[in-house]
């Protein structure tokens, strides 16, 4: 099967969201895509798993990298996707019209439509983007073959709503451990309840005040806030221990070495386990190829570039040493929503300030 990536960007969205691709079964569409893309006799075709990189060879200067990925969080009664009436306009209605296939749709057009472009470019079309890390499919390919994603710049497809998204905050997950002493509930004098003495943790979340720290001209709102508690073996056991999971998202200007220490001294006198980290990405908007695409989005849509408040891939590029922002179509805060749609003039936007800066 190939997709018609002659067609308009709203048929090609619908046909890309019309073939499910749930993190872990990508390989359909993975398959469609590499089909596809074979027929570009301007584009070399690599295949890791299920996922797809095309990049081409024209001897330009500058490399420039355009990546999304293929897989999506579970259907919830949102496929086959559907045009409706928007707001403020048409929406491409369904599941990963936001996040994140309208966003391949434009890089699938403009790997299609853009022969000449004034830079080399590579296509990375990728899977497991919404399971645990450790799956990750860019990350597999930057740890086994960053050779097919390097570049001067990257641009990473997440939804924005077409506006130029720098960066992105670093997160931690750490385990706050109080501990107490078990007893039987009817004598619980004789215990020191672990869940009770979770109390200060939980207080001193309630009383941080999260900075907004700025980054080469971007702002970055942090985040400190408890996302589990767990305690107790039975419910008439007096529990002797209690773990409080805290989520930490700092601004790309700390390491994530520098923001475990700063929980770490926010929860002194408790054991302080760090379960998972990664850290952030400065905006990368200080680079030529960076400052020429936010000045065509800037004219065609009157938006600014702002800070990118998350985690996305683009601090996988940043590792390796290559700038990127996130810049795509679709309303951030409607991902994995059920009610998940994309403006179809993000789409146009998206797609027209691309090949406007590419061509």
């Amino acid at each position: 099967m190939t997709l018609d990536l002659t067609t308009d960007l709203v048929t090609l969205t619908r046909a890309l969201c019309d073939i499910p691709s749930v993190s872990g079964d990508e390989r359909a569409l993975a398959d469609t895509v590499e089909e596809t893309l074979r027929q570009l006799p301007h584009l070399e075709v690599l295949r890791d798993g299920d996922a797809v990189v095309a990049r081409t060879h024209l001897g330009r200067s500058r490399r420039v990298v355009l990546a999304g990925h293929l897989d999506t969080v579970p259907v919830a009664g949102n496929l086959p996707s559907e045009l409706r009436a928007g707001p403020d306009g048409p929406v491409v209605w369904g599941r990963g019209t936001v996040d994140m296939k309208a966003g391949v749709a434009v890089l699938l057009a403009l790997a299609a439509a853009v022969r000449e472009p004034t830079v080399d470019l590579t296509y990375v079309f990728y899977d497991h983007e919404e399971v645990e890390a450790t799956l990750n499919g860019l990350g597999r390919l930057v740890e086994l073959h960053p050779d097919w994603v390097r570049g001067d710049m990257a641009v990473l497809g997440e939804p924005t709503s077409a506006a130029i998204e720098g960066g992105c905050n670093g997160t931690l997950r750490v385990e706050v451990v109080v501990t107490g002493t078990a007893a039987h509930s009817a004598r619980s004098w004789l215990g020191v309840n672990a869940v009770h003495g979770a109390a200060p943790v939980l207080q001193r979340l309630v009383d941080h005040v999260a900075e907004e720290v700025e980054v080469d001209g971007l702002v970055y709102r942090e985040g400190l806030n408890a996302v589990g508690i767990r305690g107790g073996i039975a419910g008439n056991v007096i529990p002797d221990e209690c773990v409080v999971t805290v989520n930490y998202r700092f601004a790309p200007s700390r390491t994530p070495d520098e923001a475990f220490a700063l929980v770490r001294d926010l929860f002194a006198g408790y054991q302080v386990r760090l379960t998972d980290s990664a850290p952030g990405s400065r905006p990368g908007l200080d680079r030529p190829e960076a400052v020429e695409l936010a000045e065509v989005v800037a004219r065609r849509t009157g938006r600014p570039p702002r800070a990118k408040q998350g985690w996305t891939d683009v601090a996988r590029f940043s590792a390796l040493g290559v700038p990127a922002v996130n810049f795509g179509p679709g309303d951030p805060s409607l991902a994995h929503a059920d009610d998940e749609a994309t403006p179809v003039a993000d789409l146009d936007a998206c797609y027209g300030a691309l090949h406007e800066w590419l061509t």
